[in-house]
């Protein structure tokens, strides 16, 4: 039988046509999809798609947004085997992280994909991006979906979406996943790297839409200022802090930013040290500079992105019953986002 996909269809550059009349760019008619893309026709695939009544630019993304896809999913999860959202690239990271934890005992493909140019311009990247992601939320192997995660296709590689980050914002190759292999790699042939896909969950699909979005980042610089530290650390209404730290997961020793963060921890404030750079990971306690971060309770990220720790503390904060359980969350490895 063929595979059935189902196109989601948010915004962003990739749907995007240029009018003849006035040269503006605005989003084309997805009903007409395959006459822009007469290649899908060569597809043995059954495809629908749908398009959000008002379309967003990524920059405008929010946890309500993510709530309206994840719904979304739900709502076709049994009519389809797989599913491609269209996503502008800009925040297309803290959306496939947010979707890998919301969509709880996923085993089918969620795809996003978008471009660097608009689908209606001769040198897009649009149409590759869009032609493999469907191929890849089709594909099936006995049955069974060959992908069952979140993940993003962007030139030519298939990535875990809560791995990834957006690194350039001119080539074709905008995404990176430093501190994991790549899924899949689009050549002559689509060959999968099995053993670090996931697996697929065994139970029924379970959407969790509880998202609290109270947290915010502090990124330490060299000359921190206490007012600014005070400023973020009071306020209102903050439960959860990610700390954007040097190298391993070093930060500043100064008495005060140590006492401003043991008060605000005292308080209830939950804190993820997350590292600034690409790759590697946080390491709490290899240097003294972060031993302090250890004894007073702040939780070592590991190697999760900043992407996905935005995305996984609103949803910790918002299905977690007390701090020990947010805690215990954000120690462990849920959806493959960091290594433990």
């Amino acid at each position: 039988m063929k595979s059935k996909v189902l196109l989601i269809y948010t915004g962003g550059t990739i749907g995007m046509m240029q009018d003849a009349k006035t040269g503006q760019l605005k989003p084309f008619d997805f009903k007409h999809l395959t006459e822009q893309i007469p290649e899908l026709n060569k597809f043995d695939v059954e495809l629908s798609a749908i398009s959000f009544s008002k379309p967003i630019d990524s920059s405008d993304m929010s946890p309500a947004v993510w709530i309206e896809m994840a719904d979304a999913i739900k709502a076709n999860y049994a009519k389809y085997d797989g599913f491609v959202i269209l996503h502008g690239s800009d925040t297309m990271s803290f959306t496939a992280s947010a979707l890998s934890f919301m969509l709880e005992n996923l085993s089918k493909p969620v795809i996003l994909t978008g471009s660097q140019l608009p689908i209606g311009t001769i040198r897009t990247d649009g149409k590759e991006n869009l032609i493999t992601a469907i191929e890849i939320a089709a594909a099936k192997e006995k049955g069974k979906p060959v992908v069952s995660e979140v993940c993003i296709y962007f030139e030519y590689q298939l990535y875990r979406g809560n791995r990834t980050h957006k690194y350039n914002a001119e080539h074709f190759q905008a995404f990176q996943s430093p501190n994991y292999p790549i899924l899949a790699e689009a050549g002559v042939h689509l060959k999968y790297n099995r053993a670090a896909l996931m697996k697929p969950g065994t139970k029924k699909l379970n959407v969790q839409t509880k998202l609290d979005p109270n947290i915010a980042i502090l990124k330490m610089y060299p000359g921190i200022s206490e007012n600014v530290v005070d400023a973020v650390l009071r306020t209102k209404s903050l439960k959860a802090l990610i700390i954007e730290t040097f190298g391993a997961g070093n930060a500043t020793t100064q008495q005060w930013f140590t006492d401003s963060l043991k008060k605000a921890i005292s308080r209830g404030l939950v804190v993820l040290n997350v590292t600034q750079c690409n790759a590697g990971k946080v390491e709490q306690g290899k240097y003294a500079t972060s031993a302090a971060f250890k004894k007073m309770g702040v939780i070592g990220g590991s190697d999760i992105t900043t992407e996905a720790a935005v995305a996984k503390l609103m949803y910790v904060l918002g299905t977690a019953k007390g701090k020990k359980e947010i805690e215990k969350m954000l120690r462990s490895d849920l959806r493959g986002e960091m290594s433990i």
